[in-house]
């Protein structure tokens, strides 16, 4: 094989290299649910819709997982002054898992006025992967707790999963990959490594330009070798 046959090829076996790798990716997909959400409280059945995001971050062996409401639920009939409610949900777990996966979150640090939404805090809590393979998270009961009183609200409407994950199980076996659904929220993870699309995408896009590199300083090695061997005849 001549030299600029030999050259051309390494070259674009890197490209193609590059490619695999990106191609070999996950694919993530943002997903936001809309639940309906019906509320037994002291004063009767209330309903109302909101918006639900679920978020993944890796934090060791395990996912901190996130869930956020868009929009308020339920109400009450006077104030809540600050400290006085406090919420938590379950989240369904499906797919490779099975079971449910309680959140918490911290009580309102503002006064509530009297029969307005009560905007629900985000809700965290850590998942540790049992099995592998996609488990998908969906929004469960939502359980709010003031005064003394507590209210119940039940998604009504089937909602679908906010969030699948590709996860390893902590005694090993399959293959990890990336969290695909909920949108943006409050809580960031404080530096773990968030599980997304754009993290993907640096991630695999630093190792598809190594492999080019590579591919680049192979190529530059051969033509300095050809030149070397020409100047030496």
């Amino acid at each position: 094989m001549s030299y600029r046959k030999r050259t051309a090829a390494l070259a674009s076996a890197a490209a193609l290299a590059g490619s695999a790798v990106w191609m070999a990716a996950p694919v993530a997909r943002a997903e936001v649910v809309d639940v309906n959400y019906q509320c037994k409280t002291p004063i009767g059945d209330k309903s109302a819709v909101s918006p639900i995001d679920i978020k993944g971050v890796k934090s060791g062996s395990g996912y901190r997982i996130t869930m956020s409401w868009q929009k308020g639920v339920s109400s009450s009939p006077v104030e809540l002054g600050k400290g006085a409610m406090t919420p938590s949900a379950t989240i369904a777990l499906g797919g490779a898992d099975s079971g449910t996966l309680s959140v918490t979150g911290p009580a309102n640090d503002a006064a509530l006025p009297a029969n307005t939404p009560i905007k629900i805090s985000d809700l965290s809590g850590t998942y540790t992967p049992k099995k592998s393979g996609e488990v998908t998270f969906t929004a469960g009961v939502l359980t709010i707790k003031a005064l003394g009183t507590t209210t119940t609200c039940t998604p009504t409407n089937d909602p679908g999963p906010s969030l699948t994950l590709d996860v390893t199980a902590a005694s090993g076996g399959g293959s990890t990959g990336s969290a695909q659904g909920g949108g943006s929220g409050s809580d960031t993870g404080a530096g773990l490594p968030q599980t997304g699309p754009e993290d993907s995408a640096v991630a695999l896009g630093t190792l598809g330009g190594t492999v080019l590199l590579a591919g680049a300083a192979g190529a530059l090695w051969l033509t300095r070798r050809h030149q070397g061997a020409r100047a030496g005849r």
